[in-house]
């Protein structure tokens, strides 16, 4: 099911890309060959690193007035010191399990934040699952909370800012039968339930413990729908012809973000939130000009046998028959103002159009932003944009830093280097035959042309600040070394890659602007007892199982922590730990698990390390499962309700620790 409703079962669909272009797993394998390098069982190879420098280390703080907001842009452009400091992980490791429950180590407590249907706005309903409403859905916390951040009001308050990334109806509507069309009015529900919200949050005591804010002004709480909310597209791309429609004829303005996945927080505060699979919402896509169709097909949308109602039902702009452009307008990093409820979220078209699993920034020696972001596709590409612009004190100067810069796209080399191939650069397009416009609406097909390494679902991508080294989970890639597909490399370097990898990439002079590169492969995920997993160089009797590693983050040490999705072992998902340096590196241990059927996501380590928030996503997802007929009844014993939940250590050091 999560197949049918997030990706459309882009599984079951041939690959978009069709290019000749070098598959990282050949490229790992050539390596291999070359050096003959098998550690402990496992696929490893080396990268020259350089030595880590200071990193600039973004202050999030609450920008109450513009003064403030500036003195936190100044901050994190200073910068902070280098070096991880990293410290063993002291909790116990919990065991696999398919349990419905939500489990934390021995020491540890948990509290559900927020869930599908909790107020947001003043005057949202009660939930009553059998007396929904659109209007109802607009004021309401929204379905399959993924992306989580937290941003800070004061010590005692704070921003809790969502994505919702898709629908279930099975798990949504009562009485639900697939051989029924949905109605109208459950349409408008499903599309008031997608896009992102934002709610206040209040420290219980002096704990770790947070809980929503549900008296008041509430003054930041917000809900930003597919169906309502205004967007402005920024960039190169804006005002396009390829961006114009029917009703906007300027092509920078859209209603609406959809597909929302991973995301980041901006070291000036806003959010930033992938628009991911955004392309399985579409219809009437056998309609269009034979000229579009091959640029569609590349982003997975249904040529064919594009006759599956949808949301055209109830918005006609979904219906490419009518709209050819719409779909343009989607599949980009979208940017939104915490603290400003009545702000105008943005599209930006110069990081590019792809499937965004997210998007997150580091500051660069030299004060540009580098953002980092993954097109999660089997075989698709990883990207990277530099600002032109530096980043300064004032923070409303930043926040249109992500609107002029340079993109680029990696291809790995089976030497353990690498390069960032230009795409944009110096507002020129890299790519021959294709202007600067048509590479930031076409952004797959350029990375086509220009040869980069084809991965194994690059999602999640974050700098670790405490080292200036950029880490990306690549989930896994089932069709990799199957006929007709392409073989291993040396980055992608396991056949049938059931249970994915972690990639450590060391930029040049550890500077983030550089347009070359060093890479590793620290973690190949799996059972342990199998000889095809590695952990650094760790005892793998004393690791923990993980498989499919979909985000990650980083504690204030330094540490690394993964949370899974689709785990092929046959576990719940959950969210786990490893140490980078010193001599427990490699020593990866879960965390938590979420419920059966659910996926973990977020997560976010709050600023004083006592509090490790993560989004419980489609829990209960299992087939044939109903509201009525639920496979998983968390998180309050009736049916099963997306959330968000936090936990905290009971004696109130950090998490981990």
């Amino acid at each position: 099911m999560t197949c049918k409703y997030r990706c459309n079962n882009a599984c079951a669909h041939p690959e978009p890309n069709e290019s000749e272009n070098a598959y990282f797993g050949d490229i790992v394998q050539a390596e291999l060959s070359r050096r003959g390098i098998i550690r402990a069982g496992a696929l490893v190879v080396g990268a020259a690193g350089a030595t880590a420098v200071g990193v600039a280390t973004p202050a999030y703080a609450s920008p109450e007035s513009e003064r403030d907001a500036d003195a936190a842009a100044g901050s994190a452009a200073r910068g902070g010191s280098g070096g991880t400091g990293a410290v063993a992980l002291g909790f116990k490791a919990i065991p696999p399990n398919k349990l419905d429950t939500f489990i934390v180590p021995n020491g540890y407590d948990h509290h559900v934040v927020a869930r599908w249907g909790d107020p947001v706005l003043p005057g949202a309903p009660a939930f009553d699952v059998r007396r929904q409403s659109a209007a109802a859905q607009k004021k309401q916390f929204g379905y399959n909370n993924d992306f989580v951040a937290v941003v800070p009001l004061s010590n005692e308050r704070a921003l809790l800012v969502c994505n919702h990334e898709y629908t279930n109806p099975e798990l949504m509507f009562p009485g639900y039968d697939p051989a029924v069309p949905l109605t109208p009015e459950q349409w408008r529900i499903t599309l008031a339930a997608i896009g992102m919200a934002v709610v206040e949050i209040e420290r219980v005591g002096r704990t770790g413990q947070w809980q929503l804010v549900r008296d008041g002004r509430r003054r930041y709480n917000r809900r930003v729908t597919v169906s309502d909310t205004k967007f402005q597209l920024t960039g190169p791309a804006a005002g396009h012809a390829l961006l114009r429609t029917k009703a906007d004829p300027s092509g920078r303005w859209v209603i609406g973000t959809q597909a929302n996945c991973a995301g980041g927080v901006t070291p000036w505060g806003t959010v930033l939130s992938g628009e991911e699979n955004w392309n399985g919402v579409f219809s009437g896509g056998n309609a269009l000009p034979e000229n579009l169709k091959p640029s569609y097909k590349r982003y997975g949308v249904e040529t064919v046998n594009a006759t599956t109602p949808t949301w055209a039902t109830v918005d006609e702009r979904f219906d490419l028959s009518r709209h050819p452009n719409e779909a343009h307008r989607f599949g980009y990093v979208v940017e939104i103002d915490p603290y400003d409820a009545d702000s105008t979220p943005k599209k930006h078209t110069a990081l590019g159009r792809l499937k965004h699993e997210g998007a997150n920034i580091i500051v660069a020696p030299d004060k540009r932003v580098v953002a980092y972001t993954g097109d999660d596709e089997r075989f698709d590409y990883l990207y990277k944009f530099v600002s032109h612009r530096k980043m300064t004190h004032s923070r409303r100067d930043n926040m249109k830093l992500l609107e002029s810069g340079d993109l680029y796209v990696a291809k790995f080399e089976g030497d353990g280097r690498g390069r960032w191939l230009p795409l944009v650069k110096d507002n020129k397009s890299a790519v021959e035959g294709m202007n600067v416009e048509e590479v930031l609406i076409f952004t797959r097909l350029a990375g086509d042309k220009v040869g980069a390494t084809r991965m194994d679902r690059p999602e999640d991508v974050e700098p670790n600040l405490k080292n200036g080294r950029i880490y990306c989970a690549l989930t896994n890639n089932d069709r990799r070394g199957a006929a007709g597909q392409p073989g291993v490399d040396p980055v992608n370097p396991r056949a049938v890659n059931r249970h994915g990898h972690i990639l450590e990439i060391t930029e040049d002079g550890n500077d983030q602007t550089s347009e070359t590169f060093s890479w590793t492969l620290p973690i190949l995920c799996g059972d342990p007892a199998q000889p095809d997993t590695y952990f650094m160089g760790f005892d793998k009797t004393k690791v923990s199982p993980i498989s499919c590693p979909d985000n990650v983050a980083f504690d204030a040490t330094g540490n690394l922590w993964i949370a899974t999705d689709g785990n092929a072992l046959g576990s719940n998902d959950g969210l786990f730990a490893v140490p980078l340096e010193g001599p427990n590196k490699g020593h990866l241990k879960q965390f938590l698990s979420v419920p059966l059927g659910a996926e973990c996501c977020g997560p976010f380590i709050s600023g004083d390390g006592r509090s490790v928030f993560t989004a419980v996503q489609h829990p209960g997802e299992v087939t044939g499962a109903r509201v009525d007929n639920p496979a998983s009844t968390w998180p309050d014993g009736d049916f099963a309700k997306p959330g968000v939940v936090v936990a905290w250590r009971l004696d109130g050091k950090p998490v981990g620790s």
